[in-house]
């Protein structure tokens, strides 16, 4: 997800990218952690103990009300005995009850966390399930999808258009649930009764629809993959419905759309674009990661959101972030920013999936990365470098990439635009674009379907590149710094170091000398080469995210 907001910056008019939005991004120095914090975003005692196989969520949504009423069905393993569980429902939703094996089971509330006493002996290895009912009205999302909750809204013809999005608060703010990345279900089950007339379009595929006598209609979706909590969707409205065949690398993909009567025409224009990214995104990543269930694009009443095989869009079927070319450079205006950023995340979010929201970065560098190669696949290599260059005025270099573990707190609003200028700067260090082709692909196979840290990822790059890649990280993650390249030349010599680095930085760094491309490899301490002449014109390659400085003194 794209978790900004545009406005004015000084008297240049220029847009400043703000990722302060709501109090989750407050400076980790001005914000006191709570234990809500620590239960929300730690892996706790009541958590280790089960592991999730498989979530049956059967809803009935009011739009009348605003009110969701139903139940959730927990399928787990059992690793080791105990005798408490964490379930997390958000208020202002309450749990109504949770019986296991027809026993109704205790419980008490903390926050945002409820304790369930375990009535039968946990045995280690048993698969055990636990029904959750549950309702109330949820919160209703303010500004989403940057705030998390329900939205409500209606069509041109004054007929209910809702949906979720819940990406940084969780999904436990409408469904309760195991609401911690680090554990999926393997498989999930989505009934959503809606009043007749409506539709529900979930994630997965749509097993059966059943119409009920009270004029209401359940819609069963099946989704046969591992999805992460915050993934899960609902979208309601009076949808129109069109599909198509994408002939991929494992064989035919079911694409299916789902859009607003008044917006059909425009979708079959402007949804084109979803074969495109396909296409380019099976050739950079591998094959889409959810063939068994399929590809959706479904029109929101918010901007977008990447809900596994059920992408959500309210881009208003134009190209470019809400009409702008986040770039500046034109190449923003060649494809829709949210058919694009959002889908990417089927590779990286929910594919590749972080465990803890302090290494965001590997959903959201990896999807603003996207955007540059999509540009790159159609419109050639110079095109897609001149989009992240041009992307760069958006870094803020406020604070460290990376967030605080264990308390679901993410990192700078960089991790989109400096996360993306880090691995085109990786790739162009690497100086061999088949074998960076290989590494991408390579990371979607090796990593399939798997919640990772970001610790693995990195010391993937580092084994698939051949480079000490601990330091690069470090810089580009973990310091607000730029690195810069200091250098002179004397007596036909040039000398040069990092400096503004974290210890040990060795980054390579591809320069040109008076028009010559030459990879040096500088440290913090003086390196000095042969140039031949006193003369020479030293640029920095600008694909890499690195300043220059001249201290020759001419």
């Amino acid at each position: 997800m794209i978790r900004s907001l545009f406005k004015p910056f000084l008297a240049a008019g220029l847009l400043y990218l703000s990722v302060q939005a709501a109090g989750q991004y407050l400076a980790p120095e001005r914000r006191a952690f709570t234990r809500q914090d620590t239960l929300r975003g730690s892996i706790t005692p009541e958590r280790a103990w089960w592991d999730l196989t498989y979530y049956h969520l059967d809803i009935t949504v009011n739009p009348s009300d605003s009110s969701i009423y139903g139940s959730n069905t927990v399928w787990y393993r059992v690793l080791k005995e105990a005798e408490t569980m964490q379930i997390d429902l958000q208020p202002p939703l309450e749990l109504a009850g949770a019986v296991q094996n027809g026993k109704n089971l205790q419980f008490t509330r903390e926050g945002n966390v409820f304790w369930i006493k375990m009535a039968d002996r946990q045995v280690p290895g048993a698969l055990n399930s636990v029904v959750l009912s549950y309702g109330g009205r949820p919160k209703v999302s303010k500004r989403p999808p940057w705030e998390g909750g329900i939205t409500w809204k209606r069509d041109a013809a004054g007929k209910p258009f809702a949906a979720s999005s819940c990406q940084g608060e969780g999904a436990s703010l409408w469904w309760p649930c195991k609401d911690h990345m680090y554990d999926e279900p393997d498989s999930m089950l989505i009934s959503v009764n809606v009043p007749a007339r409506l539709m529900d379009v979930s994630n997965g595929r749509l097993r059966s629809v059943v119409k009920k006598k009270n004029h209401t209609t359940t819609y069963n979706w099946f989704v046969a993959n591992p999805i992460n909590n915050y993934g899960v969707n609902i979208n309601i409205a009076d949808y129109a419905h069109f599909s198509e065949v994408f002939q991929g690398e494992k064989g035919k993909l079911d694409c299916d759309y789902y859009v607003l009567k008044e917006d059909l025409e425009k979708a079959k224009v402007q949804f084109k674009q979803a074969g495109m990214m396909l296409k380019a995104f099976e050739h950079w990543f591998g094959p889409y990661p959810f063939y068994e269930d399929g590809y959706k694009l479904v029109e929101a009443p918010y901007l977008g959101m990447e809900h596994q095989s059920s992408v959500t869009y309210g881009n208003g079927f134009r190209n470019g972030y809400r009409g702008m070319d986040l770039s500046g450079t034109g190449w923003g205006e060649k494809f829709d920013f949210i058919i694009i950023h959002e889908s990417a995340h089927e590779w990286f979010a929910n594919s590749i999936t972080f465990e803890d929201a302090a290494d965001m970065w590997v959903h959201e560098s990896f999807g603003n990365y996207a955007e540059n190669l999509f540009v790159e696949y159609y419109f050639g290599k110079e095109a897609g470098s001149e989009y992240v260059l041009g992307c760069r005025k958006n870094i803020a270099n406020d604070r460290p990439v990376t967030g605080i573990y264990g308390v679901n707190f993410e990192g700078s609003g960089d991790m989109y635009y400096k996360g993306g200028s880090m691995l085109n700067t990786l790739r162009y260090i690497v100086g061999d674009d088949e074998k960076w082709r290989g590494i991408l692909r390579g990371l979607n196979k090796d990593f399939y379907h798997k919640v990772v840290r970001g610790s693995q990822i990195e010391n993937y790059l580092s084994e698939k590149t051949g480079l000490d890649l601990g330091p690069f990280f470090d810089q580009y993650l973990r310091d607000t710094r730029i690195p810069v390249l200091e250098y002179f030349v004397r007596d036909k010599k040039l000398t040069f170091r990092w400096i503004d680095c974290v210890k040990g930085f060795n980054m390579p760094a591809r320069i040109y000398i008076s028009g010559a491309a030459k990879l040096i490899t500088p440290t913090s301490r003086y390196t000095t080469i042969d140039l031949g002449s006193e003369s020479a014109e030293i640029r920095m390659d600008p694909n890499i995210y690195a300043g220059i400085l001249n201290m020759t003194g001419k």
